[in-house]
């Protein structure tokens, strides 16, 4: 059996920095405490929703160190050490492995280039080689969704990877995931949109970008479905997807943009996205601001 396996509601969390990159730890601690309050699990640092790939491996290091001793315990810390450059990513493997997360993950190292399914797993077996913490894939369309299987299949060999983080719109095939290495495999939906789904064809639980704004209604859905009540989890996920509309309509592809521009509507001292991207302009957040108080979101 695996040693671990990772379950409930794990934001992605956003990662707080200043115009000049200088992570804003203050209200990374507060964002953790107002998450765990709601009922979250963990968190997921530095990935796609963080911003890692788009920081300086000492932002992404600082933003560890404040998160491993804020949570202290209280919830699992999984943190992704995926970069362009690999010697980037051992340096953040081994100094996650000092700074004592629970796991390491990583996306496929750049959407540049398609690489094989061998060197997918040389990839992720490099990163297991180099810790003994569990290592996650984050299973995007940058791996072929006809070389999921095989990758994963070949992967689960090696005794510290212990599953994936499943950002595939294809429940299919998570199905069939969720069947690998006889079952034993922690499988966590990534879509918040279809959360719901990825409970019902096995994941784990979910790691999610707009957990960051919707913890407790994430929460709650979880617990709806481990309660077996579909129909109020069916009716929370409807209320989720509803605020997602709107962060994808003021996001222009980029939705870390709205979800910061959302938390600073909530009182935190979130930041803007990494440049170059823009910023959400004051009009457009004062028109976002009144569509998701219309939805139910707390602003205050």
């Amino acid at each position: 059996m695996k040693e671990k396996k990772f379950t409930g509601i794990m934001p992605a969390l956003i990662t707080p920095f200043d115009g000049q990159e200088q992570l804003k730890a203050e209200t990374a601690r507060q964002l953790i405490d107002f998450q765990l309050a709601e009922g979250v699990s963990g968190f997921y640092i530095c990935g796609a929703t963080g911003e890692g790939p788009a920081l300086r491996p000492v932002t992404r290091m600082e933003m560890a160190e404040t998160t491993v001793a804020h949570v202290a315990g209280r919830g699992w810390v999984i943190d992704h050490i995926g970069a362009p450059n690999m010697q980037d990513t051992l340096e953040l493997v081994r100094h996650a492995t000092r700074t004592g997360v629970d796991a390491v993950a990583s996306l496929a190292p750049t959407n540049s280039y398609r690489y094989t399914t061998d060197e997918l797993y040389s990839y992720y077996a490099a990163i297991a080689a180099a810790t003994d913490l569990p290592v996650l894939v984050y299973a995007t369309d940058m791996i072929r969704t006809q070389d999921v299987l095989g990758l994963m299949a070949r992967l689960m060999q090696i005794p510290n990877v212990i599953g994936l983080k499943f950002t595939i719109r294809d429940y299919f095939l998570m199905g069939q995931v969720c069947e690998l290495n006889k079952g034993d495999i922690n499988v966590i939906n990534g879509p918040d949109e279809t959360l719901l789904c990825g409970l019902a064809m096995g994941a784990d639980g979910g790691i999610g970008s707009t957990y960051n704004v919707m913890p407790g209604w994430f929460c709650s859905l979880y617990q709806a479905y481990q309660d077996g009540d579909l129909q109020k989890a069916r009716m929370l996920q409807y209320k989720i997807n509803h605020v997602i509309r709107i962060l994808h309509q003021f996001s222009e592809g980029a939705i870390t943009k709205a979800i910061k521009a959302t938390l600073q509507l909530m009182g935190f001292d979130a930041g803007e996205a990494a440049s170059p991207a823009k910023h959400i302009r004051a009009e457009e957040r004062q028109a976002m601001r009144e569509a998701l108080r219309e939805a139910g979101l707390d602003l205050s």
